[in-house]
């Protein structure tokens, strides 16, 4: 039987099955919102001001916005979306929505908040992951000082590129780095202990390496014959197809399982503006298409290599997403094989992932967590994606509609 007749993501009745007819009503009405560019870039110009302002916006941003995209304010409130996710076989990659904080003491707060929640996520069958952003637990300026250093010794491999970084920090910088190191290594350490995959986020071009290094660093340890750590590849970067097989070659020469999340990016104009600024090539590519060319090759490059690669297909992308699936028909893997995970952002794509499911794929939705004014740099981005990627709001308009018309609404 061939994929397309027990897969099919025109199923909107399976897609939304879990949305009643008001909620489906209320996520027309949001993305018709977000249809509209010039009501997108006003609001996430405002939003963070009021916010930070004290306006009294958090009623509307968390019945609209934060609604569709965010689990809940509180582990309480997440544990209810979780469940009702996993009555569709859709599991969950929890994560807290901290980044951009500056202090030592934020830091601390961040590291002891993200072990909390995976001693929470280890009480939960529907919960194998959660999601960590280093911005979180460093300070940007730092990462962006060691991105420098290690650029200077490009032609290095990745590990002896940050060695060599680390020691042209002042014995401050260096102490404040290590601190960062034992933040995300205590965070790993709970992660294997309790057995629930962590997932290190991308984070932009110019603070990029070391994050790439301390995630590696972690897989070397911890990835032993099991996978716990995985980095997230950005694809939408033209040198990231090179850096997936030079991490692969490191985990066979240093006998470690290789763990990636494989997704497009998120910081597209805010890195081309970037580069314009000041004067350096972009490191995005040049279109669209090229993009979905090393995004299809990075899944076809991990499914080949499954004996020691796990891979997490976090994608919106039809094509990307069947294409996994017909290469794991060709090799003859379970649709649920440990290594190869298919995963959507809560609030989108919700034709994807519940199909997937439904042909017995392990999915999950990446579901953020935490107070408004903590989740407002995540909401606005989702908000811009939606915006800028082409079609995205169309098609979510229009597969929320076929449903409407299909209840008989």
């Amino acid at each position: 039987m061939e994929t397309q007749a027990i897969l099919s993501f025109d199923n909107t009745k399976t897609a939304f099955a879990y949305k009643s007819n008001t909620e489906l009503k209320e996520a027309y009405r949001l993305f018709s919102l977000m249809a509209n560019s010039w009501l997108v870039t006003l609001g996430t110009a405002l939003t963070p001001w009021a916010i930070k302002s004290g306006l009294p916006v958090k009623g509307v941003i968390r019945k609209t916005i934060f609604k569709q995209f965010v689990g809940g304010e509180s582990l309480q409130e997440v544990t209810g979306v979780a469940q009702k996710l996993a009555k569709y076989n859709v599991q969950v990659i929890l994560d807290y929505g901290v980044e951009g904080k500056e202090s030592e003491e934020e830091f601390d707060k961040a590291k002891d908040e993200f072990i909390r929640v995976i001693n929470y996520a280890s009480t939960q069958p529907n919960i194998p992951y959660m999601s960590v952003k280093v911005t979180g637990l460093a300070r940007h300026s730092l990462l962006e000082k060691l991105h420098a250093l290690m650029q200077t010794t490009e032609a290095l491999p990745l590990i002896k590129r940050y060695d060599r970084a680390i020691q042209q920090l002042s014995n401050e910088e260096l102490n404040e780095w290590q601190k960062v190191h034992q933040r995300v290594r205590s965070i790993c350490d709970i992660s294997s202990e309790k057995n629930i995959g962590m997932m290190i986020d991308a984070e932009e071009s110019w603070v990029q390496d070391p994050v790439d290094a301390i995630t590696m660093l972690m897989m070397k340890e911890y990835n032993k014959g099991r996978l716990v750590i995985f980095n997230t590849i950005q694809l939408y970067r033209h040198d990231r197809l090179e850096f997936l097989k030079k991490s692969e070659e490191a985990a066979r020469e240093h006998n470690f399982t290789l763990g990636v999340k494989l997704v497009r990016g998120a910081y597209m104009e805010k890195e081309r503006e970037r580069a314009t600024e000041k004067g350096y090539t972009s490191p995005i590519q040049t279109d669209k298409t090229a993009t979905d060319e090393d995004y299809n090759k990075a899944v076809k490059f991990c499914i080949q290599n499954i004996d020691h690669v796990g891979v997490v297909i976090a994608s919106h992308n039809e094509y990307s997403n069947m294409l996994a699936v017909k290469l794991m028909e060709q090799k003859g893997l379970p649709f649920d094989h440990p290594y190869v995970h298919f995963s959507q952002l809560y609030g989108m794509s919700d034709h994807i992932t519940f199909n997937l499911a439904l042909a017995g794929c392990a999915v999950s939705k990446y579901l953020p967590f935490g107070p408004i004014e903590d989740v407002v740099p995540y909401l606005m981005r989702r908000a811009e994606e939606n915006t800028s990627v082409k079609g995205q709001t169309s098609r979510e308009l229009n597969l929320i509609k076929k449903e409407i018309e299909r209840r008989g609404m």
